[in-house]
């Protein structure tokens, strides 16, 4: 397949006022650029869609820079070389980088990686092996310290993170129970993760369905949402419970998360950690190489919902923010 003269990207427009919204994004097409000495031309064959973008796109101070108007927005990636100026990279090598919400990308090899997809799916290395994967595989080991016998709890249990966080706890012989929005959502972290409970947060009973899920108490969290879910958890956390934020995706539309059970964390001796999983690239090769043997032999399953095309994405993207996902959100691009 001879290589095209141009390629489409997904530019940010302007920054949203509260939700995202699809006019906040630009779709548009650019000549393939000629390679400079070092670089690698890669076709992107699917993208990453997470919800650290809605941070991203405020420019307000955070843990990172705030995605530039009219450029490319940020987000990773996996695909093929398809043509080479670096001898480090050949041309037809599985790679997974940050190369963004566009067809094709140009880079000098700096933050790209190669992959192995004879057992483990392309798509995985954005999921289960890939970023998601190690902020669980981070926030579990490095944070909530689980020990056999613990009860974990943990948010968006049927997400891209959330999911792997609780497998991972039962491979540690914890209690792992999660929450999740929906009676299928619950039903697949239950029957197919192998959590034993999931509470149904749009049930109504949130704290009474979390009590009867958690009789003994909750020793750690790994907690994706914030607001009513996480306000639930302080409530039934035992003595010198961790607590691992990764994310407060209930506010990410610019509400409110107000905490009523702050108590807790004086009288339960509560440790409260944020982390940025970027910011442990030293430990990348130690999570990724466990998580890529438990997926290579069936033992660390995932979902995925799969959007066709770069013009899904914004309303792909939307939808994660709502959490009408199922799995890991993807764009498929190729």
């Amino acid at each position: 397949m001879s290589t095209p003269t141009t390629y489409k990207r997904m530019v940010l427009a302007s920054r949203p006022k509260g939700q995202v919204a699809s006019d906040n994004f630009r779709l548009e097409e650019v000549p393939v650029p000629a390679l400079k000495d070092g670089q690698i031309l890669i076709r992107n064959h699917f993208l990453s869609l997470d919800p650290y973008m809605r941070g991203r796109m405020e420019e307000t101070k955070s843990y990172a820079a705030p995605q530039p108007l009219n450029e490319v927005m940020i987000g990773g990636t996996v695909g093929e070389v398809v043509a080479s100026k670096n001898p480090a990279f050949a041309v037809g090598s599985k790679v997974q980088g940050m190369l963004g919400w566009a067809e094709m990308g140009v880079s000098d090899g700096t933050m790209l990686r190669k992959i192995d997809t004879t057992h483990v799916p392309m798509s995985a290395y954005l999921g289960a092996v890939g970023m998601p994967g190690m902020t669980a595989w981070y926030g579990l080991t490095q944070i909530m310290r689980p020990k056999p016998g613990e009860t974990i709890v943990v948010s968006a249990a049927s997400g891209a993170v959330g999911s792997v966080v609780g497998q991972l706890a039962k491979f540690h012989g914890c209690r792992a129970v999660g929450i999740a929005g929906g009676a299928e959502k619950c039903a697949y972290v239950v029957n197919e993760l192998g959590f034993d409970a999931c509470v149904d947060y749009k049930a109504g009973n949130l704290t009474a369905d979390l009590a009867k899920a958690t009789p003994k108490g909750i020793d750690a969290v790994f907690e994706n949402v914030g607001g009513a879910v996480f306000d639930a958890c302080l409530a039934h956390m035992n003595p010198f419970g961790r607590i691992a934020l990764c994310g407060l995706i209930a506010g990410y539309g610019g509400e409110p998360i107000p905490l009523k059970n702050v108590r807790s964390f004086l009288t339960m001796r509560l440790s409260l950690q944020g982390f940025i999983v970027s910011e442990h690239l030293e430990l990348w090769p130690q999570g990724l190489t466990e998580l890529e043997a438990l997926v290579a032999i069936g033992k660390l399953k995932f979902r995925e919902s799969i959007a066709q095309g770069l013009e899904a994405a914004p309303d792909a993207f939307i939808g994660l923010l709502k959490g009408k996902n199922f799995g890991k959100q993807l764009v498929k691009l190729v």
